[in-house]
């Protein structure tokens, strides 16, 4: 997809990460790396790598090569990599709409924007779901029939914070370990490649837009959801975070529940998604 801005104009940065795993998972070399890379060893050695001292050396390179405003975070040095990554943003930098008749963004993010229907399926992460696959819940997925489904794609320059987009009582989660495998037709052992990325969903009761879904999508290697227990949550407040890799935030809303902006809906009908602002209004009730 191409990415845009809220004036229409072609946005780039951020996509360097996106293009390595477009390679990764759409070249033979790719998926014969992939095979080790998702060992749990391996993958435990890199998490291990990004959370300890020895990675601070890529801050500096990462924050020049994707331009990165180091002026809207805390000041402070950083003890690794992930620890940058996950890095908080200063009070102040993301104001938020306290109008309750308008819906705002959960995140920094590249959005797209789908009307839900019985055959409706949307690729998160290179993986094509249906909502029943992606909740494995067929119940749940069926009440968000004629509904929207909001995918925001977080890329490596983003803040990789969430938060809650209204006040609410939260009234289920589930965690959806990941999978990965190849099929083996005509002895070829690396093609295709079958993947489901561990996901973590929030149901929520919420003030102003019904009972609805907030959703995490996390990668397959060292990327790890953290999400803070809450049984209430409150317009702008933090949900969690994303460790290092790529990830996505998923918002389901019920039929006649928000109307989103126009210029998302006819971005996404024309394979475009639009770059949101943590708290940007998106739509309205």
């Amino acid at each position: 997809m191409i990415v845009v801005d809220r004036l229409g104009n072609i946005q780039t940065n951020g996509e360097s990460q996106n293009n390595f795993l477009k390679k990764l998972y759409g070249t033979f070399l790719g998926r014969c790396a992939l095979k080790i890379l998702v060992c749990r060893f391996v993958s435990n050695l890199g998490g291990w790598y990004m959370n300890s001292r020895f990675s601070k050396w890529q801050i500096k390179s990462f924050i020049e090569k994707n331009n990165i405003d180091m002026s809207q975070f805390e000041n402070r040095q950083f003890t690794s990599y992930n620890d940058f990554f996950t890095r908080k943003i200063l009070p102040g930098k993301r104001p938020y709409s306290k109008d309750n008749n308008v819906l705002i963004s959960p995140a920094d993010a590249k959005l797209s924007c789908y009307r839900i229907d019985d055959k409706c399926r949307v690729t998160i992460k290179d993986t094509s779901y249906s909502l029943e696959e992606l909740l494995e819940d067929k119940e749940l997925a069926n009440e968000y029939l004629n509904g929207y489904w909001l995918v925001f794609r977080l890329t490596v320059d983003d803040y990789h914070r969430y938060h809650y987009i209204d006040d609410g009582k939260i009234i289920g989660n589930k965690f959806i370990n990941g999978k990965f495998h190849t099929v083996n037709p005509i002895a070829n052992d690396y093609y295709p490649i079958y993947k489901q990325n561990t996901r973590s969903y929030t149901v929520i009761e919420s003030k102003n837009f019904g009972k609805m879904v907030q959703m995490e999508v996390g990668a397959m290697m060292v990327g790890r959801i953290v999400n803070y227990p809450k049984k209430q949550c409150y317009r702008g407040e933090e949900k969690g975070y994303f460790e290092f890799g790529g990830s996505t935030v998923v918002i389901l809303l019920k039929e006649n529940q928000a109307i989103i902006d126009e210029d998302i809906v006819k971005n996404t009908i024309n394979d475009k998604e639009t770059v949101v602002k943590l708290g940007e209004s998106i739509g309205k009730k």
